[in-house]
């Protein structure tokens, strides 16, 4: 089901102030069952963060600053096969980008792999743990099915000082990958596949980023979280409801272990998005197979693409906190997204000029060499905004698009001998054609009415439209790529590969485009709306190169559908 947001006058501080999480958490301080709210964000560092992710970001950060507690950063970082550096400092930035900072509480998982082996020693010690000798194939075929339960492995009953020798001889690397793994002896039988003796521990002979080859066995999320939550002191442990069946093992652990604080799960609903993927596996495999140029492509729904992209963080902010929490899961159109980003930089973004696909204009009656400055608004949203100074000349660009020399009935732009009106500027009238000998027009020749400056007439008279354009002596040039869906399909893979169904037009790249001179000054990752043309953010990933990627739109295609269905 496809999830239709709240009204765009909805206000996401009143929307956060109804979730089930937020009323629990009040409950929990006016009972005195806590004195202070400790929440944690726990991501694996295996790949960037996506806007799923960010949903969790701002609900743990932001609780926290609401009741004034505090929250975590803690790397769950129990997989070293698959863990690097350069995910870890990516996440970092992301965490700091969207506007939340930790302090001093940054955690990793790997703080706590002695006590972690202690405990599982522990579990050892009184029969809950046991050391099994199941290849991974066997462990599926006796864990059973939804239907049917477990079975018993044949090493289940080795008695408490066999298995502790056992895991010790792991922990001690003497034995191959997948030779071994200790398990929780729970219920082989439960109705909650989860507890059918579920692995806490396997044997990775692999160099860890932050304890090297210290261990040769560690410790599985389920059993490295909850303890890890204990240690911290976590108060409430927020989390995606795909780990609701993971709650009673959670919780069994916790009553088995001697752990200093007893944490307490709570489950909403995942952000799931049209149009793209979030699942780190197939976002894993855009970036593995090429499909887009890395973790960080415009294209891509991670947070470092968004923000190359130029989506700015209190526009994600804003969609996340009107979307608000609940326990059900739904799909919420990216045309939402698109509408809360471009809802913001209306207001905030800085208004310049830019022709992305220049047609050349002489202005005959102009002055040879002469040259102005006209007076441009920075933002007419923004009155504090103030205004910049343009240049004008002789010779200027128009968009290719803004001229027909045979125009059909309502096409009001420029053509033979029609008035318009230049943005800032005059009103100037097409008197003649130039082409080329392949019979490409290359230029207009023009006339201007000095009388019109400022883009008012004195008598009145009225023209039907308003052009952008850059004057040809000090316009930058500027590569500008036009980014659209990487997925066209609303739902991706519903009928096969997901990767099928990727966009093959989901970039256009346009060269030689022709921006104010201001535009070439723009600092890395501003969006700045090009007049008519929509919302664009200056890329510095290929150094001082002049390239600006499309944000959006200015088109906005979920508020005329609200309209409509209102009407």
């Amino acid at each position: 089901m496809t999830e239709h947001a709240p009204d765009t006058e909805t206000d996401s501080e009143t929307a956060e102030s109804r979730d089930f999480i937020r009323e629990i958490i009040s409950d929990d301080l006016a009972t005195g069952k806590h004195k202070a709210v400790v929440t944690r964000f726990p991501p694996e560092p295996n790949g960037f963060l996506h806007i799923g992710h960010a949903k969790s970001i701002i609900l743990n950060f932001g609780i926290a600053g609401e009741f004034g507690g505090r929250c975590h950063l803690r790397f769950d970082d129990t997989n070293p096969a698959k863990e690097e550096q350069v995910y870890i400092d990516a996440i970092e930035e992301d965490v700091r980008w969207l506007g939340y900072d930790w302090g001093g509480h940054l955690y990793h998982a790997s703080d706590n792999f002695g006590q972690l082996y202690a405990w599982a020693e522990h579990l050892v010690e009184n029969g809950d743990a046991y050391v099994d000798d199941l290849s991974a194939d066997e462990m599926r075929e006796y864990r059973g099915t939804l239907t049917e339960p477990g079975r018993n492995s044949p090493y289940r009953d080795r008695p408490p000082a066999e298995n502790l020798d056992l895991l010790r001889r792991m922990k001690a690397g003497e034995f191959d990958e997948g030779a071994k793994v200790l398990r929780a002896r729970i219920d082989m039988a439960s109705g909650n596949i989860n507890m059918r003796d579920p692995v806490l521990y396997r044997i990775l002979h692999a160099e860890h980023p932050r304890t090297g080859d210290a261990w040769k066995i560690y410790p599985t999320y389920d059993f490295a979280h909850g303890q890890s939550d204990a240690v911290e002191h976590i108060t409430h442990s927020l989390c995606t409801l795909e780990f609701e069946d993971h709650r009673p093992l959670y919780d069994w652990l916790v009553e088995h272990l001697p752990v200093p604080a007893r944490p307490r799960q709570y489950e909403f609903a995942r952000l799931n998005l049209t149009n793209t993927v979030l699942s780190k596996r197939r976002l894993t495999r855009l970036v593995d197979e090429g499909r887009v140029t890395g973790w960080d492509d415009p294209r891509m729904p991670t947070l470092a693409g968004l923000r190359r992209r130029g989506v700015p963080a209190a526009a994600i902010r804003d969609f996340i906190g009107r979307l608000g929490i609940s326990k059900s899961n739904a799909t919420v159109e990216m045309a939402y997204l698109d509408h809360c980003t471009r809802e913001y930089l209306n207001k905030h973004a800085l208004r310049r000029m830019a022709v992305l696909k220049p047609l050349k204009v002489v202005i005959d009656n102009y002055p040879e060499g002469g040259e102005e400055l006209l007076d441009a608004v920075n933002n007419p949203e923004d009155e504090a905004a103030g205004s910049r100074q343009v240049p004008f000349s002789r010779e200027i660009y128009i968009e290719r698009d803004d001229f027909m020399e045979d125009p059909p009935k309502k096409f009001f732009r420029l053509a033979p001998n029609r008035e318009v009106r230049l943005r800032y500027g005059y009103y100037v009238t097409c008197t003649d054609v130039v082409k080329n000998d392949q019979g490409e027009i290359i230029e207009l020749r023009c006339t201007y009415d000095p009388a019109t400056r400022g883009g008012n007439s004195p008598d009145g008279r009225k023209v039907k439209a308003t052009l952008h354009w850059v004057s040809a002596a000090h316009a930058a040039e500027a590569e500008v790529r036009l980014y659209g869906r990487l997925f066209e399909t609303e739902i991706p893979g519903s009928d096969g590969d997901f990767l099928d169904d990727i966009n093959p037009n989901s970039v256009e790249t346009l060269s030689g485009c022709k921006l104010e001179p201001a535009l070439g000054e723009a600092p890395v990752g501003e969006t700045v709306q090009f007049e008519r043309l929509g919302y664009f953010c200056r890329d510095g990933s290929e150094g001082d190169r002049l390239i600006f990627n499309r944000t959006i739109g200015l088109r906005d295609s979920w508020a005329k559908a609200q309209r409509q269905a209102k009407a």
